[in-house]
């Protein structure tokens, strides 16, 4: 019983530098730039200068209605998704080259003949591989990336109180940091159904390729696309030019990075006058509505095919 997560714990520590490392470090990255601006912004201006325009938002602050209370909260919570989005962008690339290595480099150096003589079965060692990609990784990044926008407010309220403006009330209460956490977190099962069908492409082609699995999981998707666009094989079937890219190949190769299931290509038909709208976009009684498309659950049920057969083609696969 004790094997899955073992198997787990293999691929963390295997990949901790992607995993685990990679969110850490581009979070500090930032953190460092953040502060670098401020260091930036204090030599450009005098002391004076800076303690007037800080005792002001003082008072500003203290003064604020219900109203703009509500809607600079809204603006720092936007703020921390946009962090927060950052960092899921640099874990989705992690995630990409995982899926496509993980597979592929096992053959290349044999060590997959060391792990098929043990008493572990292909599906377990692809499983495991499959829910690192859609949950451990994931959540590491969900994890680094609510502590990077806590580190910015935390570095914005000592900066601004260090120049005689308290505005952590502001930052923590007006705002909910807590709120936008939950709401990440909430979100990683989503994404998990959302990116099935890329991991299983890249697993599949990690598989498979006998060489250079990068070249093959681009080359035939974007190929095809070429094709259709070419032949304009789409107004045959009554479809949008762009269908064939948006719906078939961006969802074989880009649905691993977070937000890419936001409905950014109705954005014109969205009214966002502010960030509260921006909040209400991305709340999770909108967001989850996505799962009463049809189309999510095909593509999920596609990708956990390509996955069954990533199994089967380790199994049988000629490593000679």
């Amino acid at each position: 019983m004790n094997t899955f997560p073992t198997l787990l714990k293999r691929e963390y520590w295997e990949h901790r530098g992607g995993f685990l490392w990679a969110p850490v470090i581009a979070g500090g990255i930032f953190l460092v730039f953040l502060l670098m601006a401020m260091l930036v912004g204090q030599a450009g201006m005098s002391e004076i200068n800076i303690q007037i325009g800080a005792l002001r938002l003082s008072e500003i602050t203290q003064n604020l209605d219900p109203a703009a209370r509500a809607r600079i909260g809204a603006g720092i919570d936007v703020t921390l998704l946009t962090v927060a989005g950052q960092i899921g962008i640099v874990v989705g690339i992690v995630v990409f080259f995982y899926c496509l290595a993980c597979l592929y480099d096992e053959r290349r150096d044999r060590s997959v003949l060391f792990w098929k003589s043990l008493p572990v079965s292909d599906r377990d060692t692809v499983l495991s591989k499959v829910v690192s990609a859609l949950l451990v990784a994931p959540l590491i990044g969900v994890a680094a990336g609510i502590a990077t926008g806590i580190g910015m407010l935390l570095l914005l309220g000592v900066y601004l109180a260090f120049h005689g403006a308290n505005v952590f009330g502001l930052l923590f209460g007006a705002a909910s940091p807590l709120k936008v956490a939950t709401m990440l977190l909430a979100l990683v099962p989503l994404h998990a159904v959302w990116a099935l069908p890329t991991v299983g492409w890249l697993m599949l082609c990690s598989v498979w390729a006998r060489s250079k699995p990068f070249l093959w999981a681009i080359a035939i998707p974007v190929g095809a696309g070429i094709l259709v666009s070419w032949f304009d094989l789409m107004r045959t079937l009554s479809l949008p030019d762009g269908w064939f890219w948006r719906d078939v190949v961006a969802r074989l190769l880009l649905s691993v990075i977070p937000g890419s299931w936001l409905p950014l290509g109705k954005l014109e038909d969205i009214s966002i006058r502010g960030p509260e709208d921006f909040m209400r976009l991305t709340s999770l009684g909108n967001v989850y509505q996505l799962m009463l498309e049809p189309s999510l659950w095909i593509w999920a049920a596609i990708g956990a095919g390509m996955i069954l057969l990533a199994i089967r083609l380790r199994r049988w696969r000629d490593e000679g």
